[in-house]
């Protein structure tokens, strides 16, 4: 876990830091995406949209725009997604 989300974690707080890579709007989960994953786990497309506070449609879309570029760099991860 990184530094900030390790402060945050310890100290029980929302995490602040809006430009690091890792926060959220999300102070069920401290605003920390590390951390959201930490305490949750694997989260279906639905819970993802809630934190990030979009549409399940538009996570899916992202989804699917990620496997096609995997898929043309040779990489298959169908098998971590459906686990």
């Amino acid at each position: 876990m990184k530094k900030c989300s390790s402060n945050c974690y310890r100290n029980n707080t929302d995490c602040q830091l809006k430009e690091c890579r890792y926060w959220i709007n999300f102070s069920e989960d401290n605003n920390c995406c590390l951390l959201s994953i930490h305490k949750n786990g694997k989260m279906n497309l639905r819970e993802i949209a809630l934190r990030e506070g979009i549409s399940y449609a538009r996570v899916k879309q992202i989804q699917d725009a990620a496997l096609i570029k995997l898929k043309k760099r040779g990489l298959d991860l169908k098998q971590f997604l459906y686990d």
